[in-house]
């Protein structure tokens, strides 16, 4: 469960206006992001084929989403930047990431609400700045293991996806920072970090995280309530924002039960447990977006894993197509 402490800036900001999204028709388009360029090694950049191979198209329309594939960008692989180890393969991420910025604000003036498969969590950054063409009070639900929260000066390793929270806020790198319409990306207050480990965390993300705005639901909080938890997560958000984007990094899971994460996370949310805060999350009827990160298919050379995430992840779609049903 989630103290005082850790939902810091709870009350709605009075410069946004609160008025709920117009209705219209809630359409999809699949956009897929074949890039491990912010990764640590390569692998993510299969994950769309593999899940569109495995029948994920097929899944969400029976689930009764009224989907259009968009197709992929580019594949982006991986490759070690030697020499720029604070800030490894920076240019190729970048570039990602405005690809990923214009093609979501394209699909959004189609009236489409973009599903965007991964790829390494660098490119929310693109889908956030994508989005804020559009709609200008936008939140933010993290749902990922970790707090994303490294920076260029501080970090060992120079990684990108490790840094997504602060590139949104601000403190990351400058030309990812700003890449959208505004600066930073999104305020504080309007970032939901769901289901991280502290164990992750590294010193210095630790002292962020005691001072920031941010609403914060560690796993190690959670207890046996993590559904609970995420529909009062949900609504916390809902009352500032006005539209709302999802992030699903895989590895919020348990990865001795589904070992499809880039990057394994022990002492984490069940698979089940996952996918109906994920259905909670994409509930609102706020959705402006969701994006699916960090699928590696090389951990499932028989596609089993794949297979079992479209089945769970369709069903937790259905709340989805419920609320355009009633639109």
């Amino acid at each position: 469960m989630a103290d005082d402490g850790e939902l810091g800036g709870a009350g709605p900001d009075s410069a946004f206006p609160q008025t709920p999204a117009e209705k219209a028709p809630m359409r999809f388009g699949l956009i897929g992001v074949p890039s491990s360029a912010g990764a640590h090694g390569p692998g993510q950049e299969k994950a769309p084929s593999a899940l569109r191979k495995a029948g994920l198209l097929g899944a969400l329309r029976e689930a009764g989403l009224e989907i259009e594939d968009l197709g992929d960008l580019p594949v982006v692989r991986f490759t070690p930047d030697r020499a720029n180890r604070k800030r490894q393969s920076q240019s190729r991420v970048v570039k990602v990431a405005r690809q990923v910025a214009d093609t979501v604000a394209t699909a959004v003036e189609r009236e489409l609400v973009p599903i965007v498969l991964g790829g390494d969590c660098t490119i929310t950054l693109g889908v956030v700045a994508g989005l804020e063409r559009h709609q200008a009070d936008l939140g933010l639900i993290y749902f990922d293991g970790d707090a994303d929260l490294k920076t260029p000066e501080a970090t060992h390793s120079g990684i990108f996806d490790a840094m997504g929270v602060s590139h949104l806020i601000g403190n990351g790198d400058p030309e990812l920072a700003h890449i959208g319409p505004r600066f930073p990306l999104l305020p504080e207050d309007r970032i939901v970090l769901f289901g991280f480990h502290p164990y992750e965390l590294e010193p210095e993300e630790s002292r962020v995280l005691e001072t920031t705005a941010m609403v914060k639901y560690p796993v190690t909080l959670m207890d046996d309530r993590p559904v609970e938890l995420a529909a009062e997560a949900r609504a916390r958000l809902e009352e500032r924002a006005r539209a709302i984007a999802v992030h699903f990094d895989v590895d919020v899971m348990d990865s001795a039960e589904i070992p499809l994460a880039d990057w394994p996370h022990y002492d984490a949310l069940s698979f089940g447990d996952t996918m109906h805060c994920l259905s909670v999350f994409v509930g609102s009827q706020k959705l402006a977006a969701l994006v699916v990160t960090e699928i590696n298919p090389d951990h499932d050379p028989e596609g089993l894993l794949v297979r079992q995430f479209i089945d769970a992840f369709a069903d937790a779609m259905r709340p989805v197509a419920a609320n355009a049903a009633r639109r």
